[in-house]
């Protein structure tokens, strides 16, 4: 049975029996993280998108561990280029890797490097593996092609509630509605101000709806 912590913001980290995956990884530069990024065991990174505030420990963390960057073309040649290993994917497409399948899905949102380079397109991300299906919706403005990707039965749903950069808790709970997820997580609030949310108006609307929904404190883990 997987574990998934939550390590703050967007990032969280996925343990399955042999291999652990990181998602959208920032902790040195984020006041709410409890681990650092040397505490960070992982073999496979995955980025949704370039942004500091979720690319922010990518570098330390792979560089440590030797980890696989798993990302968009220009994210994954970034990496690239600084002689980290890398796996290039794009929107709409998938790759088995040894723990499950990861494939892109569409967000909308931008995407640059904290020094001004182009990150590409900006994504959400479904990981496949031990039979679940966990779909992270990266930094994103609801859309309503997200009743595409519940087609894949999504068993997790990691979704952005904060509100000004990504949606608020309202249009969230139509990204649930919309997906049909079996259980939903919300992330992307309170890390700063312009997203310090109440995350229990999120849990109590997507429970109006029928959702189940569970809150995971930073730090926290679930199993799956």
């Amino acid at each position: 049975m997987p574990k998934l912590t939550f390590l703050g913001h967007s990032g969280w980290l996925i343990e399955s029996e042999k291999y652990n995956i990181v998602i959208d990884p920032f902790l040195d530069g984020n006041p709410l993280a409890k681990h650092k990024a040397s505490d960070i065991k992982a073999d496979y990174i995955i980025l949704s998108h370039a942004h500091g505030d979720h690319t922010g420990d990518a570098e330390a963390i792979a560089r440590a561990n030797d980890s696989t960057i798993i990302a968009n073309f220009e994210i994954a040649n970034y990496y690239g280029a600084k002689n980290i290993k890398n796996h290039t994917l794009h929107i709409g497409g998938g790759w088995d890797f040894p723990f499950g399948r990861v494939k892109l899905t569409p967000a909308f949102h931008g995407s640059s490097f904290p020094d001004g380079t182009y990150g590409g397109m900006p994504a959400g991300i479904l990981v496949k593996l031990n039979g679940l299906t966990i779909y992270h919706t990266g930094d994103t403005a609801l859309f309503s092609d997200m009743q595409l990707i519940g087609k894949s039965a999504v068993d997790v749903m990691l979704v952005c509630i904060g509100d000004n950069f990504t949606m608020g808790i309202d249009d969230a709970v139509d990204a649930v509605s919309f997906v049909k997820p079996k259980l939903t997580i919300p992330m992307h609030y309170k890390t700063f101000g312009f997203v310090d949310v109440d995350e229990n108006d999120f849990k109590n609307k997507c429970i109006e709806r029928g959702f189940k929904t569970e809150l995971i404190k930073v730090a926290e883990s679930l199993n799956i």
